[in-house]
């Protein structure tokens, strides 16, 4: 019998903890260590990672979530990932989550019907054992939405609002697992804030699966010009002070999400990673 999973109330989404590079190995080991002792319930991969980069990460804490997310359909094949899920879970039970999506048509040369293409995916995992109670799908829309609910255990929605959240806890019910990414700045400076979130925003601006759900939240195309609107900006970040950040936070959590990713931007250069700000997370969420 599988393990029970659980994420907790808090997690951190992180590029950076995906690292391919094996002289950093011992870095990331120690980063992951202590996001579980401050508190965190899951470490969230970015990058379209691969099963086999969340083992360091669990072989490293002893109770925390490792997630992916999300792994990409297009990049590795069902097969494998089953194979590589059932030799995790057999060494680590009930440490790891696997997280799905069908990224962009922008980014995926072999994107075609990914709805379908989803659901031939978990197909392939449920016939080779992989259960639908570890696997969560990056959901935006409707329809993938209620995927996430029938065939798997939630959805882990990337770069949404509350409102988006409301609508995705009103398809999901109240069973699945709902855990949307939220962008966290920790500057109260709106003249230094905004721009820091117009430029990583940018990239998203150009992927219609993006841009499609934020007219459908009521957003209007002048919102997504210049880098995106103030109001755009201040929807799908959580920028300023301790209290004005936990309360963005919170809101995620009143609109129906179980669990909120919380993904530090900042003007970092190269691979280092923001633990002073991760450290500062856990202590506003008051987590220890």
């Amino acid at each position: 019998m599988m393990k029970p999973i659980s994420v907790g109330r808090y997690g951190v989404w992180s590029f950076g903890l995906r690292a391919e590079d094996p002289a950093r190995s011992g870095e990331l080991a120690e980063a992951a260590a202590e996001l579980e002792e401050l508190g965190f319930g899951a470490i969230w991969l970015g990058g379209s990672p691969g099963v086999r980069h969340a083992v360091p990460l669990v072989e490293a804490t002893t109770r925390i979530t490792v997630a992916t997310g999300i792994q990409s359909i297009w990049q590795h094949e069902a097969a494998d990932t089953a194979v590589h899920f059932a030799e995790l879970e057999a060494a680590h039970p009930g440490r790891f989550l696997l997280g799905l999506g069908v990224s962009h048509a922008k980014l995926a040369e072999q994107y075609r019907r990914p709805y379908s293409a989803m659901v031939d995916y978990l197909d392939a995992l449920g016939t080779a054992g992989v259960p639908a109670d570890r696997l969560v799908l990056a959901a935006l829309g409707p329809k993938m939405l209620r995927l996430s609910r029938d065939r798997a255990a939630g959805s882990h929605p990337y770069l949404v609002t509350p409102e988006h959240t409301a609508e995705a806890r009103e398809t999901l019910g109240e069973g699945p697992l709902l855990a949307p990414e939220l962008k966290v700045i920790a500057e109260a400076d709106p003249d230094r804030a905004r721009p820091l979130a117009r430029a990583h925003l940018a990239m998203y601006l150009g992927l219609p699966n993006y841009t499609n759900t934020f007219l459908r939240l009521g957003f209007t195309e002048s919102d997504l010009t210049g880098g995106g609107s103030d109001r755009l900006i201040d929807a799908v970040y959580a920028w300023g002070s301790d209290d004005r950040i936990r309360a963005r936070v919170e809101e995620f959590h009143a609109a129906g999400a179980d669990h909120v990713a919380l993904q530090v931007i900042d003007d970092r250069a190269g691979d280092e990673l923001p633990r002073e700000a991760w450290r500062r997370l856990a202590g506003l969420l008051e987590l220890s």
